[in-house]
């Protein structure tokens, strides 16, 4: 059954499916995005969020909000918030801080991680994991080399080539969302095009997104077993302007009862001056 909670980290864009990657640091490279997301099931509106990042030469943050609306919100009601902040440095894997916070019915679930270059130093999850014998344990190896959630929809290109190229969907990822870690592998499916009612209007970057839990799960779970021998998720990435960085514009896969996609209605970006120049430095 869809759960208040579902469809809301749905509307986060916190869900398995979505997870990318940051990759090394790019060449140069400022700026911002404000979007606006609706969740469908079969069709029918579930869900909506919004999403703000802001993306600088060595840092970056994003925040998103969302919702369950339309038939969800009649037998469940459930909002929630999300959020990153990190620095990346060179080639080590990105340090960040982490939160969300999802509210439904009968329940709040809250998740907090620090993870400093890609290794988790902190993880505090209200409630816990319930106890279950089946479940596969969390060890220290599995929360070194990770990324969060969120910091994980945000895919950095590194090198002066385009980075709509399709060799950046090819990657396998690592992922801890405080309660399961799960592996990601990202392959080239096509490209293609896309206009938002607000914002960007041109070419995306369509990726195969394969999910293959590693740890924290109950391997007799059907939802997990489901999702795991899903071949047709897709992710669409569109560029931030003025960065290197690519993230959702459009996420699909099937579901026992229809198709869910999630896809941005507005995605408004802007290249922003870089710090040292803003603050009156020489550039050569």
């Amino acid at each position: 059954m869809l759960t208040a909670g579902h469809a809301v980290r749905c509307a986060l864009m916190a869900s398995a499916v979505l997870a990318l990657a940051v990759a090394a640091r790019p060449a140069s490279a400022e700026g911002k995005l404000e979007a606006r997301y609706i969740a469908t099931l079969a069709g029918i509106p579930i869900g909506e969020g919004n999403w703000i990042i802001d993306i600088g030469e060595s840092r970056y943050s994003a925040a998103a909000s969302g919702t369950t609306t339309g038939l969800l919100q009649v037998f469940t009601r459930g909002h929630g918030t999300s959020a990153a902040h990190g620095t990346v440095s060179g080639n080590k894997a990105p340090s960040s801080v982490y939160g969300a916070t999802i509210f439904s019915t009968k329940k709040v679930d809250e998740i907090r991680l620090s993870i400093a270059n890609g290794n988790v130093k902190d993880n505090q999850v209200d409630p816990p994991p319930e106890d279950n014998p089946e479940r596969i344990p969390v060890t220290d190896a599995h929360r070194r080399g990770v990324l969060d959630p969120m910091t994980a929809t945000m895919l950095r290109v590194p090198g002066t080539g385009d980075p709509m190229a399709p060799e950046s969907c090819q990657r396998t990822l690592s992922v801890f969302d405080g309660r399961i870690r799960y592996d990601l592998k990202l392959a080239y499916k096509r490209m293609d095009k896309v206009k938002a009612e607000k914002g960007y209007s041109g070419p995306v970057l369509v990726c195969a997104v394969y999910f293959s839990p590693v740890a924290g799960y109950v391997p007799s779970r059907t939802a997990i077993k489901y999702l795991a021998a899903q071949r047709d998720i897709e992710v669409w990435l569109a560029p931030i302007a003025g960065t290197r960085v690519l993230v959702p514009f459009r996420a699909q896969g099937p579901t026992p009862i229809g198709q869910a996609v999630l896809q941005a209605v507005q995605f408004v970006s802007v290249a922003t001056p870089a710090r040292a120049a803003a603050n009156g430095a020489k550039t050569p």
